[in-house]
């Protein structure tokens, strides 16, 4: 493998244009803000289809549907890095700090609004200055705060989180209710929650395209983004989530919604070892690492007739799928679903059917 550097550019391509940020190239979270949004969709949809090539060793379908939405402001939940006075991100490919002084243009407002309030209070006495990096997380109204790392793991007593959140509506709370979907979902600081507020639902409609039928299981449900809809269109669902707080949020919003599913609290792997008898759907959504041999082991044994695998990494998902493929399955379609504009992050959502064993 060989790695470059860009040195200088003599005559810039006819598709670039002007970032909008001006820490672009310098802050390592954004990646493509030179280039027009259109521009950008047409990249990744090419990443997709090598990735399927390379790592999958098959062919994407002729045709891979886009979704896309606003590919600015859209991020509800941010992490941001502390140094004195400074607050901001990271550079690229370093831990040195880069201020943030206005707003991040791919942060929602209410996110925009929380890092201007901490800037001016970074020199109060109140301010623990031992605190390194924190994340934010919004649904527009209340804005969560979590300290992620401190000075020789120091703790940030309560009455901190409560002036703070004098400042910074939400701050002292440990959750929040957020509304996607048509449905309501309590999402504690700790579980995992999309981050794009404008592609929850079209997300929630993409994943939910397959689902059907008198059983259907969860893979990785999370707090219940997909569940809660799941439940209302299939008669017997099983979630399974095996991360603590998530499962607790899952637990609650499904008896919040008055919703017959079953929650586990269990890994993947564990469970689908014991299971005997496959579903009419399946849905999986697990984390950047995938599906894994196991899993997908126990899925090609079950043989569920209709499967819709969601992914952040097309790489993981490329590898997984070629089992599948390879065991009967056919990919009925691929889709990218562009929740990181201006980034090189890639979500896609896989429609997989197969003929139902004799």
């Amino acid at each position: 493998m060989i790695e470059a550097r860009i040195a200088s550019i003599d005559t810039s391509a006819p598709e670039r244009i002007a970032p909008r940020c001006p820490l672009f190239t310098v802050c390592g979270g954004c990646d493509y803000q030179h280039a027009p949004y259109d521009y950008q969709l047409a990249r990744k949809v090419e990443i997709v289809r090598e990735v399927c090539r390379r790592v999958g060793r098959f062919d994407a379908p002729a045709e891979i549907r886009v979704v896309a939405g606003e590919p600015w402001a859209y991020r509800n939940r941010v992490q941001f890095h502390i140094h004195g006075y400074r607050i901001g991100y990271r550079q690229v490919e370093s831990h040195r700090l880069i201020h943030v002084e206005g707003e991040c243009p791919i942060a929602a407002p209410a996110i925009n609004h929380a890092l201007s309030e901490l800037r001016k209070v970074l020199r109060h006495r109140r301010w623990p200055g031992f605190v390194r990096s924190l994340e934010l997380f919004t649904n527009g109204a209340v804005t969560l705060l979590n300290v992620l790392e401190t000075d020789a793991r120091q703790r940030v007593a309560r009455p901190f989180f409560d002036w703070i959140a004098g400042h910074i509506p939400g701050a002292s709370r440990g959750e929040l209710d957020y509304e996607a979907a048509g449905r309501l979902y309590r999402v504690s600081h700790e579980s995992f929650f999309q981050t794009n507020r404008f592609l929850i639902d079209a997300l929630v409609d993409e994943a939910l395209r397959q689902a059907g039928g008198q059983a259907a299981l969860e893979l990785y449900a999370g707090v219940g983004l997909f569940t809660l809809p799941l439940a209302a269109r299939v008669a017997h669902v099983d979630a399974v989530e095996s991360s603590a707080s998530a499962a607790r949020d899952l637990e609650f919003n499904l008896e919040r919604a008055g919703l017959a599913a079953n929650a586990h609290r269990i890994n993947a792997e564990s469970y689908l070892a014991k299971l005997r008898s496959a579903p009419d759907f399946v849905l999986a959504d697990p984390p950047r690492s995938g599906l894994g041999k196991a899993v997908v082991a126990d899925l090609i044994r079950l043989a569920p007739a209709r499967m819709t695998l969601v992914s952040c990494d097309p790489s993981t998902q490329a590898r997984d799928l070629a089992g599948l493929l390879a065991a009967g399955y056919t990919l009925r379609e691929l889709v990218l679903v562009d929740l990181f504009p201006q980034t090189y992050h890639i979500e896609t959502v896989a429609h997989l059917v197969t003929e139902p064993r004799p």
